[in-house]
């Protein structure tokens, strides 16, 4: 495989830290007085494997907002938390994240709104364990340290795992909080029992190195992928987002019909091997639509979950962070 993790781990960190470095001058001067004119960019967070990420390696989607003289920029995230803690801070107007994200994001008071998601994805997150690990069942993991991105869709994955277990988050395991690149380590060295992962992560830790599923999210978690916006910006620019989501569309519907040719072209952008790419399409469900209140009714569930057990500080209304409850 391509993709060195030690080293990734190293250039995320620089990342996050120029990131939070230089956020409070880009809200400036991109932010909030771009918006009131009109936007003539669209800036655009995204995440190492995603529709979006996609859609920037096709290029397609600068041509479409050409005609209409908008530009696109382009940031890489380790996990949808830390791109919409860049939303909040006024440095990306659009971006993909899993379920949990956006509820974390919205309880800290981010201007976020829902504008589209796929469908389910349940076998697309797991937890799993070293392939020599004695544990094979997740209620043999009290007592154990479990690594995970902190507000990532795995959140409420293990949340409910464990509760299926007979097991409580916050009284039976302890949990270390790290992005992926980090996480891969801290479980390649033995230092943590489990990890709660998402592909394409998970996908290359099964192939690399062997690591063993014990419970993915089928009949636990949706793991949908949900497209968001800043406020501002999805009300003042709704032609962007409109031509945003054609563009995402026929990149669902290309990929859906075209998994060996998606895999040998995206293999070089995300720097992992074609094979594992592949398996990952295989059990990926493709498609785009617009929120509908059975997603909102899911997660507010989730929302609630998460307060319940004083994950997040506050009860937020899912309903808020949609435009119709704005407009």
């Amino acid at each position: 495989m391509n993709l060195k993790w030690q080293e990734l781990s190293i250039i995320l960190s620089v990342f996050l830290l120029l990131t939070a470095c230089t956020g409070g001058a880009q809200t400036a001067s991109t932010g909030k007085d771009r918006k009131e004119n009109g936007a003539d960019t669209i800036h655009i967070g995204y995440q190492k494997f995603g529709t979006l990420n996609i859609l920037k390696a096709e290029n397609t989607l600068e041509g479409a907002l050409e005609a209409i003289g908008v530009n696109v920029e382009w940031t890489e995230f380790p996990a949808g938390p830390q791109l919409l803690e860049a939303v909040n801070g006024g440095s990306i107007d659009f971006g993909h994240t899993g379920e949990a994200p956006p509820i974390f994001s919205q309880a800290a008071g981010a201007p976020i709104v829902y504008v589209g998601n796929g469908p389910p994805r349940p076998k697309s997150e797991a937890i799993v364990v070293q392939e020599n690990s004695p544990i094979e069942h997740v209620h043999e993991l009290k007592g154990k340290k479990v690594v995970l991105n902190r507000g990532s869709n795995v959140h409420y994955l293990l949340v409910k795992a464990l509760e299926e277990a007979g097991l409580s988050i916050n009284e039976d395991i302890e949990t270390i909080y790290l992005p992926p690149a980090e996480a891969r380590t801290a479980f390649e060295r033995g230092d943590v029992d489990a990890w709660v992962i998402w592909d394409p992560f998970l996908q290359a830790a099964e192939d690399d190195i062997g690591a063993r599923i014990i419970r993915d999210a089928e009949g636990l978690a949706a793991n949908r992928e949900f497209l968001l916006a800043d406020r501002a910006f999805a009300e003042e620019n709704p032609e962007i987002i409109d031509i945003v989501l054609e563009e995402l569309e026929k990149v669902e519907q290309n990929i859906k019909t075209n998994i060996e040719e998606t895999a040998q072209f995206l293999s070089p952008q995300v720097g992992i091997d074609e094979e594992t790419l592949k398996k990952v399409l295989t059990r990926y469900e493709f498609g785009m639509d617009p929120i509908d209140e059975e997603v909102l009714e899911a997660q507010q569930s989730i929302a609630n979950t998460f307060y319940n057990l004083g994950l997040i500080p506050e009860e937020v209304s899912i309903k808020e962070a949609t435009l119709e409850e704005g407009e």
